[in-house]
């Protein structure tokens, strides 16, 4: 008796976990677009690229400061004779060139370049401007998402209301084809209203079938965007119905070219472009640079005569570099940047034509969709006070079977065409404010 107790406890337990575990996750819009940017690998990648661009700018940086150098070595050489000279008493000799075979050496060496022609500064102003960019592809990518992560919402919304939809006609036709069987045993319709009534639920089943299967792939296809684990059942939470407010196109223009990240980051790539194209067209100029070192040797190669000791020694010099002929070297790299400059100038200004033609596509869309939706309700009124009127028909003998399922595809046909209309109302929307950079 024990063991069949503790079998059913594990069997009732074992339940409880598998319901826990396949009940639905429930997700707002914010919520997924919040889970999204915090998983998203495209981010990631992005943010990574930034740290390189911001690396590369602090070595353009580094580049116009002064630069040290700590030296040290040790040289092993072989033995030679003295190299002496006849020298005054006491000794009588001076050792000009000793035999030394141990030979160490430090140096602190010193670099500071004074004047480059404007090239460092420029290239420092071009990885200050790929850095920039590099922040907002970062913001755009964000905007992307957002947008993807909507659309992803609002199918799975429709695919489930589509569903919903389905399920309703199921059951509507279910008692139909109930009905039309009793009917046909009380004698009062052919046997063809009944095949023509099953055929029909066959045909919703297939129908909810396949909405069952949007709904799964509509699903994966958000959670893959929002980064939860494979197989997460979610349950959308809707979100209020935004109300319509009218705005001007001029207004939404100017919000874009202001707030739009992925234009900033052309303009900054345009600015970055002018940048190498300066930096470029000073290779012809001459540079100015300084130079100098502190030895610490033993023996000091500046000291004669050579002995064995250690001695200390410094030098400096000031070293001017003046361009005559490279063969055509930097005239070539002028002109590359020069024409890099204006394919990132044409770039913009064909963004800005596809913004315009963006704009006024989004616009048209909620304009035409918010005419679908009301459409759409008005026909579900209608098609709701038709089916109830066939209905009572029927049931009086005044009307055929397939005046009931003409009626109830009405029905199915007006629910989701109202809820495509909620869809496209909504990605409009989203498009919308990822046109004008909100």
């Amino acid at each position: 008796m024990r063991i069949w107790i503790g079998i059913i406890f594990a069997l009732l337990f074992t339940s409880v976990a598998q319901a826990q575990t396949l009940e639905a996750l429930p997700l707002t819009l914010d919520d997924a677009i919040a889970r999204g940017l915090m998983t998203s690998h495209r981010i990631e990648e992005a943010s990574a690229r930034h740290d390189a661009a911001a690396a590369v700018a602090d070595q353009r940086h580094a580049t116009a400061l002064p630069k040290f150098d700590l030296l040290a070595g040790y040289t092993r050489t072989n033995h030679v004779p003295n190299f002496v000279v006849p020298y005054a008493p006491p000794d009588g000799f001076l050792v000009v060139y000793p035999d030394v075979p141990n030979n160490y050496s430090a140096r602190l060496n010193g670099q500071f370049p004074l004047y480059t022609g404007g090239r460092l500064e420029a290239l420092e102003r071009a990885a200050g401007a790929d850095r920039a960019a590099s922040v907002n592809d970062i913001e755009a990518l964000r905007s992307d998402l957002k947008v993807n992560i909507a659309q992803a919402f609002w199918n799975l919304v429709a695919a489930a209301d589509a569903v919903a939809v389905l399920d309703e006609s199921l059951t509507q036709m279910e008692a139909h084809v109930r009905d039309t069987r009793n009917r046909l045993d009380a004698g009062l319709i052919p046997p063809n209203d009944v095949l023509t009534a099953e055929a029909q639920l066959s045909r919703e089943r297939m129908l909810r079938i396949e909405a069952a299967g949007g709904r799964d792939v509509a699903e994966a296809g958000l959670v893959r965007l929002v980064g939860l684990p494979a197989g997460t059942t979610i349950r959308p939470v809707l979100p209020d119905a935004p109300s319509p407010s009218a705005e001007r196109f001029d207004d939404l223009m100017a919000t874009a070219r202001t707030n739009r990240s992925d234009r900033k980051a052309l303009a900054d790539r345009v600015a970055a472009s002018a940048a190498r194209s300066d930096a470029a067209g000073a290779g012809k100029r001459p540079t100015v640079a300084v130079a100098g070192g502190f030895d610490y040797a033993r023996p000091n190669p500046r000291i004669f005569p050579r002995k064995p000791e250690w001695n200390t020694s410094w030098d400096a010099s000031l070293n001017v570099s003046v361009p005559i002929f490279d063969g055509g070297r930097t005239s070539a790299e002028t002109a590359e940047a020069a024409a890099n400059t204006r394919a990132a100038g044409a770039r913009l200004a064909e963004f800005d034509t596809m913004l315009t033609l963006e704009i006024r596509q989004r616009l048209t869309e909620i304009e035409t969709s918010r005419a679908a939706l009301a459409a759409a309700d008005d026909t579900i009124r209608a098609a709701t006070e038709a089916r109830r009127v066939v209905n009572e028909r029927f049931a009086a003998g005044v009307a055929t079977s397939t005046d009931v399922l003409d009626a109830q595809t009405d029905i199915v046909r007006a629910g989701l065409d109202r809820t495509q209309a909620i869809v496209r109302l909504r990605t409009a929307q989203a498009g919308l404010d990822r046109a004008v950079g909100r």
